[in-house]
């Protein structure tokens, strides 16, 4: 036992870890949760992130095919055999050909269509800004319009009020010429 602490306690070496119960992971969000406990266990250390599954490709046809062989009589017993794998081959090729051509036309309807709802999207914010603008313009106008008429308004009653203090001043001036002329009591009379 000694022994073994010894071992255990060598410079350089940490002792030995405890042993953790084994957890089973009953759901996918368990087995995730235990992934990102692991991790932030120790922050410090790096996140192993895997690169990107490179897209399978097809290997290339021949650019010359010497041995043209097909599934005639004559051929060995092998020959055929080996024909079938060149022909599963090449249709594995024409398919990969097939889905990316498919995948391209897929890719360019996409744009088309998110361009196509962008246009649609500018001319409704369009129709609408013009809407709002056309609103603002009549709101403007019918504040100036009410201006207007209440300036009119004050002029108007600016000139009544003037009329009405000339006629005030002159029916004043009249009173005034008419209390000279005749006294309001005569002296010496009966």
């Amino acid at each position: 036992m000694a022994e073994q602490t010894q071992q255990n306690n060598k410079p350089g070496k940490p002792g030995k870890k405890e042993a953790q119960p084994v957890v089973i992971a009953k759901t996918p969000a368990d087995e995730q949760r235990m992934k990102l406990e692991r991790l932030m266990r120790n922050p410090d250390k790096p996140v192993p992130i895997p690169d990107r599954r490179k897209e399978w490709n097809p290997r290339a046809p021949p650019e010359f095919v010497r041995d043209v062989m097909g599934s005639s009589a004559g051929a060995g017993s092998g020959e055929f055999h080996v024909y079938r794998h060149l022909r599963r081959r090449e249709y594995q090729r024409q398919d990969f050909l097939d889905k990316m051509s498919a995948k391209h036309q897929k890719d360019l309807k996409y744009l088309d269509k998110v361009e196509q709802n962008k246009e649609d999207a500018d001319k409704r914010t369009a129709k609408r800004k013009k809407k709002r603008e056309k609103l603002k313009q009549k709101k403007m106008m019918t504040k100036m319009a009410k201006m207007d008429a209440k300036k009119k308004e004050d002029q108007e009653d600016s000139d009544t009020s003037r009329e009405e203090d000339k006629k005030e001043e002159e029916e004043e001036e009249g009173e005034a010429e008419d209390d000279a002329e005749a006294p309001s009591f005569i002296m010496g009379r009966k």
